[in-house]
Formats: C-alpha cells, sequence, structure tokens
C-alpha cells in the first residue's frame, strides 16, 4: 500500500503527476513513501463525482446500501493482518492496538448498514379533517469529512458508515500521517460494489482542502474531528453557507477516584484507557483527581503497572506502548514535564524521551501536580498523567468543570450516592462511572462545549446525516 499511496476520486486511483509530502515510520523515521496531494481540480472533480453519485445512491434501498457496507466490513476482517500492520507502521500504535482497532471499525460500519434500515419517519395526527401528515427522513446529501491520524480507521469507518447507511455521498480528507488506513477501508468498499464517486479520498494542505470542500456549492454537511481550534475555523466557513456541520474536538478528561473506591480496581481500568494508543486518544484519561485518604496508594497502584509497560516499536507483539505519532507529540511531552517539575511536581515513573531514534516516550506518572501547570488546563494527547489530591466532592467536580472541554470524564466510586452526583453535575458529552469504555458503535460520541457538538455512533450519528420533510397531504 505504501508505494501506491493515491487519491481515490469518482472510482478512479490517481497519484501521478500530483506534489507530494513524505509519509514518516514514527518508530524508525525513515520514509514509507509519497502521500499525493489534490489539486484544486481534484477537488472540485471529487465534489461533483459526490453530488453526481448522491442522485443514484439516495434512492438504492437501505437494504442493498447495507449489503455493501457489510460487504466492505467482511472485505476488512479477511485483511485484518495486512491493514492492521500498515496501520502500525504509519501510526506507531502496538500491533495489538491495530488489529482491534481493525475490527472495531468494521463493527461500526456493520452496526451502520443494519441501523441504516431503520431510518424511520413518522405519521403525526392532523388537525385538519381529511389530511395526512407524514414526517420523512432523507438524506442531506454530499458530505465532506474531515478526520485525525490518531485512529485512522475508526473514525472514518465513523463518518463513512454514518453517511452512506443514510444516503448520503462522502469526500473524505483523512490524515497525510496516516493514508494507508483510509485507503484500505477504500478499497474495501470499492471490492464490495460500491459506485464510483460515492466514497472519495483526497488528501493535501488541509486549510486548502476545507476552505475549498466547504465552499463548493455540491457539499451540504461537513464532519470534523481534530483540534478545537480547526474545528472553530471551519464552523466559521461552514456557517457562511448554513451547512450542517458536527464537530468532535479537543478534550481534557477528568478522572475522579472518590475516597470510597476500589484504588487497585480503579488503577488497572483507567490506566488501560490512558495509555491506549499511548495516551493520543480524545477521550483519554487525562487530568486525574485523587481523594487524599486514597492519593498515596493509587499513586503506588498506578505507577507500579505505568513502569511495568514496554515501550518497544508497535511492530513488535510484545509492545505496550508505541511510539508517538510524530516529533510534535514529543516535543510537547517533554514540555509538559518540564513545566509541571518546574511548579513543584514530582516524577514518580518516566519523565524523558526513551534513546535518540524514533518518538518513544515512556509512560510518566507525576503526581502533586499544581492547577498551574499546563498539564492541568491543556490537552495532553499523550502517555503523561498529571495526579492532584482534592478533600471534598463539591471542590472536585468545580475543578472538573473548570475547563472550556467537555469530551469524556471518569470516576470511580463505590457510592450510588457519589455517582448519582457526578453522573448530574459533571459537564460532558460521555460519562464512564467505574470503567471507561464510553464508546461502542451503537452509543453516541460527541461532546459539550469547545469539545463540540453533535454526535457520530448510535442512532444520533444516523440522525446527523439525515433531514426531515413534512409532508401535510389532502385527499380530494
Amino acid at each position: 500500500m505504501f508505494d501506491n499511496l493515491s487519491l481515490f476520486i469518482d472510482g478512479e486511483w490517481i497519484k501521478e503527476g500530483r506534489r507530494t509530502e513524505d509519509l514518516i515510520d514514527p518508530a524508525t523515521e525513515a520514509v514509507l513513501g509519497q502521500v499525493p496531494h489534490a489539486t484544486a481540480e481534484d477537488l472540485d472533480r471529487a465534489a461533483k463525482a459526490a453530488h453526481r453519485a448522491f442522485l443514484t445512491w439516495k434512492n438504492v434501498s437501505a437494504l442493498e446500501r447495507a449489503r455493501i457496507i457489510s460487504g466492505a466490513a467482511a472485505l476488512m476482517r479477511a485483511r485484518l493482518d495486512a491493514i492492521a500492520w500498515n496501520l502500525t507502521l504509519e501510526s506507531g500504535k502496538p500491533i495489538r492496538e491495530a488489529r482491534t482497532e481493525v475490527m472495531f471499525a468494521a463493527d461500526i460500519l456493520d452496526w451502520y448498514a443494519e441501523e441504516g434500515k431503520r431510518a424511520y419517519g413518522r405519521q403525526i395526527p392532523s388537525r385538519l379533517p381529511g389530511a395526512m401528515q407524514v414526517v420523512l427522513k432523507e438524506p442531506v446529501g454530499p458530505c465532506a469529512s474531515f478526520a485525525a491520524w490518531n485512529v485512522p480507521a475508526t473514525t472514518p469507518c465513523r463518518k463513512i458508515g454514518g453517511a452512506l447507511a443514510a444516503g448520503c455521498t462522502l469526500v473524505l480528507k483523512p490524515s497525510e500521517e496516516t493514508p494507508a488506513t483510509a485507503l484500505a477501508i477504500a478499497k474495501a468498499f470499492e471490492d464490495a460494489g460500491l459506485p464510483a464517486g460515492v466514497l472519495n479520498i483526497v488528501f493535501g494542505v488541509p486549510a486548502e482542502i476545507s476552505s475549498q470542500l466547504i465552499a463548493t456549492a455540491e457539499i451540504r454537511k461537513v464532519s470534523f474531528t481534530g483540534s478545537t481550534e480547526v474545528g472553530k475555523h471551519l464552523a466559521r466557513l461552514a456557517a457562511d453557507r448554513v451547512l450542517r456541520i458536527t464537530l468532535e474536538l479537543g478534550g481534557h478528561a477528568p478522572v475522579i477516584v472518590a475516597e470510597d473506591a476500589d484504588v487497585e480496581k480503579a488503577a488497572k481500568s483507567v490506566a488501560t484507557n490512558k495509555y491506549r494508543n499511548a495516551g493520543q486518544i480524545c477521550i483519554s484519561p487525562s487530568r486525574f483527581f485523587v481523594h487524599d485518604r486514597v492519593h498515596d496508594s493509587f499513586v503506588r497502584h498506578f505507577t507500579e503497572i505505568s513502569a511495568a509497560l514496554q515501550v518497544k516499536p508497535g511492530i513488535d507483539e510484545d509492545s505496550d506502548i508505541g511510539a508517538l505519532a510524530n516529533k510534535r507529540r514529543l516535543d510537547a511531552m517533554e514540555a509538559f514535564v518540564e513545566d509541571a517539575t518546574s511548579k513543584g511536581a514530582t516524577i514518580e515513573c518516566g519523565g524523558r524521551r526513551l534513546g535518540n531514534l524514533g518518538f518513544f516516550f515512556p509512560p510518566t506518572v507525576l503526581s502533586d501536580v499544581p492547577d498551574t501547570a499546563s498539564a492541568m488546563t491543556e490537552e495532553i494527547f499523550g502517555p503523561v498523567v498529571p495526579i492532584q489530591r482534592f478533600d471534598t466532592l463539591d471542590g472536585v467536580i468545580e475543578k472538573a468543570n473548570a475547563l472550556p472541554y467537555g469530551l469524556a470524564a471518569y470516576a470511580y466510586t463505590s457510592s450510588q450516592k457519589t455517582a448519582a452526583e457526578i453522573s448530574s453535575r459533571i459537564e460532558t458529552g460521555m460519562l464512564g462511572i467505574n470503567h471507561t469504555v464510553v464508546f461502542t458503535p451503537e452509543t453516541p460520541f460527541g461532546g459539550v462545549k469547545e469539545s463540540g457538538y453533535g454526535s457520530e455512533g448510535g442512532i444520533e450519528g444516523l440522525e446527523a446525516y439525515l433531514t426531515p420533510k413534512l409532508v401535510s397531504q389532502l385527499a380530494w
């Protein structure tokens, strides 16, 4: 796949005569391949292809759409090893995680394929005698979607599955840092019989692609997964054309460990999710608040778990944590640690880059991190864990809600009263209590405040691509 990185437009694979950029292996810093950039003409062609295909795809039966989407999912499972291998090489994550992600992405497609059969409207009793009032659910139209690099199979499949199951068509721009995974998904759809133009894949300078696609007359909806700053910019562009938009933006998920929590279970539970993809997950547990009575015990257990993890190249089957995705993340981790320790935090384990080749950073636990440390206020997106003590539930909830983010949050407690209090007061789109599994294909994924709006996943993710039409008919 790395020798054949291409654009996929109107059923055609295109790479010749395009400007390219290097695709870097985060574990070795070697060049894996060349990613072609779409020209302005390519983007215009992709949008027009999506529009033309929409005129027929929207009328394809939900049953037939489901057959094709599930067919692509089946091909992804059949090609699991090859897709996961490329995913690991381009993203740096452990091969075990890559396999899990590809299987999960296929599950997302299967779920949307089935749920697309249930895009029900409704009949409304009329006040006018003899009139029939029905609400139809219709696909919104051709869509433009933008996916981040951190989960290069899951995020594209959330966008592809929702759009195609609803009857929409799509121009997708995956990350240039993880192109092969998205192209493998597109190939699975092509081989499953997806008509040309229904799914198009483009790469290039993000700002240039987003500004052109969002301004294109054919596009009727935008979906973006990425940083809050970029999301705000795209929202402004979409507002100029009154486009529907789904934004899944940054987070800084608080973790509250109450005084009555089972500390050992909590440490194991939250560590499993924290270090997935080396912490480069938007819903990753990110700032830890531990009650003073159990603080020392939690820090000890969590540090033991963290220090025992194997940091190795992702293609090693024994790897627990692979390379960070790029040098930007490596520099950011070093800056978070330096800032926290300069303000009084203690390094319990980790803290320094590993080696001089590849972007490896160990699990790093920081205790007694003050409010003024950047790790407590800025999204970390890496394997650094800032831990702070608290003594009252009111106080910790206030701190958890203090930031402008509200994507995910987690809490550990054996008290139903405490769980209910946290559930009702934490400002977040997703909350896990005594576990961290807050996203499955059938559940909504989205945030509040500056973490975005709208949802992907669940029936909410399908509704995002549907628009209601009222038909009120009087029989003559």
